[in-house]
C-alpha cells in the first residue's frame, strides 16, 4: 500500500484528521517495525509491503494511548488502563521474524607468502 492508503485505514479506525500526525505515527511504525526485521543493519531503501498490516496496527495502537504515554497502570470511575510495555507492546512485534545472514571470517593473510 502506499502512505496515502495507510493514511486513510489509519484515520478511519482512529478518527484523527490530520495527514501529517497520521503521516508521523505511520513512519514511527514503519521503522519499529524496520528495526525489529533487519536488526543487524542492511535495511532496504523501500518498507516491504508485508508488514503494512502491522504497521498499521502498530500507528494505531500509539495513536489509540496518546496523552497516556508510558501509563503502566491507571484506575478512575471504575476505568482501568495499563500498557504492555512503554512504547510498541511485545505482541505486536512478536510475529516478525529478523533477518540475519551468516557472518563469514575474514580470510587472514598469510604472513610466510608476503616474506
Amino acid at each position: 500500500m502506499d502512505q496515502d492508503t495507510l493514511i486513510a485505514i489509519v484515520s478511519h479506525m482512529t478518527d484523527e484528521t490530520d495527514d501529517s500526525t497520521l503521516s508521523a505515527y505511520i513512519d514511527f511504525a514503519k521503522a519499529a517495525i524496520m528495526n525489529k526485521v533487519y536488526p543487524y543493519g542492511d535495511i532496504p531503501e523501500e518498507f516491504p509491503h508485508r508488514y503494512d498490516q502491522t504497521a498499521i496496527e502498530i500507528a494505531v495502537y500509539m495513536l489509540n494511548k496518546r496523552g497516556a504515554e508510558e501509563q503502566t497502570s491507571h484506575a478512575e470511575n471504575g476505568i482501568t488502563r495499563h500498557f504492555e510495555s512503554g512504547s510498541i507492546p511485545d505482541s505486536l512485534l512478536n510475529n516478525l521474524t529478523p533477518y540475519v545472514s551468516v557472518i563469514r571470517p575474514v580470510e587472514e593473510k598469510d604472513e610466510d607468502a608476503e616474506a
